[in-house]
């Protein structure tokens, strides 16, 4: 059987493949409590330990009684509606609802835009390192992913003089992602918005990945960049601050032109997103609700300042404290030379799984480990205590 060429540009998930490996481990004897083992801690996956909302979750015990048509490929009106108030709440942002589309899942909105936007002999700018799937999406559309090396010194995020240094007559655009999986940090407003300014100039597109932006955690980092203009192409979903991982329900926001283009390919790619989860997510808008985010979201941060704390401390250095979403890249090479090796390692020896970093760009992959402290505090503290017996 002959298979696309395009396939020969999709690299596997190495998130994925090292939680294969992570299972195979913990079905052994290193995981037998009848022969001394321990559990395995999975920090591996980005996945709040959270769930969806009570209110959610009881929506959906109600819904699922009743009928479940297919909706309108852009969503329901009233999910939409929620949408645009919640960006007024808490971005203080008039968004229509007419440029809200819902979608299958944050991952479906990105192969969506990309769809629409880009073609083969295209490039996209983007930052090395970056979330896999999404310069995926770029290369699923025939076009190229473009990566720009960067640094702890720009926070692991372009800068607005290295877009305009990269761009040629090819680039059509940069796909950006504040806060960024998996550093956890987020590009400043006015840098931002230089690479917006800069990218409309030259009639190209900026598209940004918001997915952690409801997860930020200093003031200055937590703004859309909706606010910069209703040209910017923004991808959300409920999957991390609403905690609705396994519903497959996410949004774009999209410039007015866009929206009739973005309907035409989801009504034939998917016809509608989820119905079940889409009339059970209007309760993650109820006050209740969005004050229950808000707890987490505290959680969330006393869990990030325990572990990056602890990471230094053991001299896998966290060389820029993540702002938002609940993910700290460290730099493992004080230690050890190749993060792949190491992470089987720490599989057998520490039965703690961690992220390697040749999932994430070609910038010392070997150098760099995620850890997702979406877990509880207890899983980190005992993670930390098993790292420290295998470092030491």
């Amino acid at each position: 059987m002959k298979l696309a060429a395009r396939l020969d540009r999709i690299e596997p998930f190495y998130v994925m493949e090292l939680a294969k490996a992570a299972a195979q481990v913990a079905a052994g004897p290193s995981c037998d409590p009848t022969q001394g083992g321990r559990r395995m801690i999975r920090l591996n996956v980005g996945e709040p330990d959270f769930g969806a909302a009570p209110a959610v979750r009881d929506a959906i015990a109600r819904i699922a009684q009743g009928p479940t048509p297919y909706t309108d490929a852009l969503g329901l009106p009233a999910l939409r509606e929620a949408i645009s108030g919640w960006y007024t709440q808490r971005f203080g942002l008039a968004i229509a609802p007419e440029r809200i589309v819902i979608t299958a899942g944050a991952s479906a909105g990105l192969q969506l835009a990309c769809l629409a936007l880009f073609e083969r002999g295209d490039e996209v700018l983007m930052p090395d390192p970056c979330y896999p799937c999404n310069r995926h999406f770029v290369a699923a559309a025939d076009a190229t992913a473009r990566l720009l090396p960067t640094g702890a010194a720009e926070r692991f995020q372009l800068g607005a003089a290295q877009v305009r240094e990269a761009w040629t007559p090819a680039t059509r655009g940069v796909l950006l992602a504040s806060p960024s999986n998996p550093t956890g940090t987020s590009i400043a407003p006015e840098v931002l918005a230089d690479i917006a300014g800069f990218v409309r100039e030259r009639s190209g597109v900026t598209v940004v990945d918001e997915i952690y932006l409801p997860l930020s955690y200093e003031e200055h980092f937590g703004h859309t960049a909706l606010a910069l203009g209703d040209d910017i192409v923004s991808v959300n979903s409920f999957s991390k601050y609403f905690g609705m991982t396994g519903w497959r329900l996410g949004w774009l926001v999209l410039p007015p032109a866009l929206v009739p283009a973005i309907e035409r390919l989801a009504q034939n790619l998917y016809i509608c997103p989820p119905t079940l989860s889409q009339m059970a997510a209007l309760a993650a808008f109820e006050p209740a609700s969005i004050a229950e985010f808000e707890r987490r979201r505290t959680l969330l941060r006393e869990r990030r300042d325990y572990v990056v704390a602890a990471l230094n401390d053991l001299g896998l250095t966290v060389p820029v404290p993540p702002d938002g979403a609940f993910y700290a890249w460290m730099d493992i090479s004080r230690h050890r030379s190749d993060s792949w090796a190491f992470a089987h390692e720490l599989l057998e020896r520490a039965q703690v799984a961690l992220t390697p970093g040749r999932d994430f760009g070609a910038t010392d992959p070997q150098r760099w480990m995620r850890l997702s402290f979406a877990s509880s505090m207890e899983d980190l503290q005992e993670a930390v205590a098993r790292l420290r017996e295998v470092l030491a």
